[in-house]
């Protein structure tokens, strides 16, 4: 099985400082791998690693501290997304990373994109986190009638290995289009963007909790339309990918997109391996729902309003990690 491609450069959260040599052996790295820097995953995952993260010599958390595990230091890795991700936890090459729900459970029971590869049964998910929309971002001033209206266009759908691509190959499958029937470039949401802007690309497509970075500034800069589903495309999508479910992009969540925008959402989740231990999930898990955790999430990303206790179990389907299973017991957030 290839190993999925991962940026070199890594987001370190929170920095070590002066740590002497006996407390260093007693650091835990974790890592959590995201998407690309113009996502939503990777501010999300820096803000979760800040959250869990507590490394030798910090402050006490009662003392304005870290509030995280003690010991532990949370990276937030970037990497091609989705796909990429469950595949590198599943083969033990990183202990965590973010992946869309309807990803992690085809890759678990081995169905759909992961049918030749088996099943990836050491997944076991930590949390879901918030909902992830299906956004058709097209140039400012340009109306698009239809899916099947992309037909022969330059269309962005997304890196390989992205939860993304998948999903918009299943698409535009629906409307009897294939691979060879566009002009298809493998490009991030950054890339996108920027061919978008710079008249290379007719159309690009991206799974992300909305506002993405990319698309702000694209929109703030030359602008940009989104693509409204009809009730049509809709019901006939969620026909073929049951794990998504209708959803509205509000009016002004990016500049110029005045009007309210009809498509589709999937829940983003946080997961890792069976194979880590069951203490360190419980206590990477009880860290993320802390108070000082949901001070972070607030004051971080957009998204992260979404990112609470209540709804850490909304549409999940996979098995969740034991340890983590444990904490939401223990909270009274799974009852017999």
């Amino acid at each position: 099985m290839p190993r999925p491609a991962f940026g070199l450069a890594a987001a370190v959260v929170l920095t070590l400082g002066a740590v002497g040599q006996a407390a260093a052996q007693d650091i835990t790295f974790f890592r959590i791998a995201s998407g690309s820097a113009g996502g939503t995953y990777f501010p999300i995952a820096a803000v979760i690693a800040e959250a869990v993260s507590n490394p030798p010599g910090s402050r006490a958390c009662e003392e304005g501290g870290a509030c995280g595990v003690p010991g532990l230091v949370a990276v937030a890795q970037s990497s091609h997304a989705s796909v990429a991700n469950v595949t590198a936890v599943q083969s033990g090459q990183l202990e965590s990373g973010l992946a869309a729900a309807d990803i992690v459970y085809t890759a678990y029971h081995g169905t759909g994109a992961f049918e030749e590869r088996g099943a990836y049964d050491q997944l076991r998910v930590i949390a879901s986190l918030f909902p992830e929309h299906l956004q058709l971002v097209l140039p400012a001033g340009t109306e698009l009638g239809s899916i099947a209206d992309l037909e022969g266009k330059r269309v962005g759908i997304a890196q390989a290995g992205s939860g993304t691509q998948v999903v918009v190959l299943e698409l535009l499958e629906l409307f009897d289009i294939g691979r060879d029937d566009i002009e298809a470039a493998e490009l991030d949401n950054v890339q996108s963007a920027e061919r978008l802007a710079a008249g290379e690309l007719d159309a690009y497509f991206y799974v992300a909790g909305t506002p993405t970075a990319a698309m702000v500034q694209l929109a703030a800069t030359v602008g940009m339309e989104l693509y409204s589903f009809s009730e049509e495309e809709i019901a006939a999508f969620l026909e073929v990918v049951p794990y998504y479910y209708e959803a509205e992009i509000p009016a002004g969540t990016y500049e110029g997109v005045d009007h309210a925008v009809r498509t589709v959402a999937v829940g983003a989740q946080w997961v890792t391996s069976s194979a880590q231990p069951a203490d360190l999930i419980h206590a990477v898990t009880a860290a993320m729902w802390n108070d000082n955790s949901r001070k972070l999430f607030d004051q971080g990303h957009a998204k992260g309003a979404d990112i609470t206790a209540d709804t850490a179990l909304d549409g999940v389907r996979t098995p969740l990690h034991a340890g983590a299973e444990r904490y939401y017991r223990e909270a009274g957030l799974i009852r017999e």
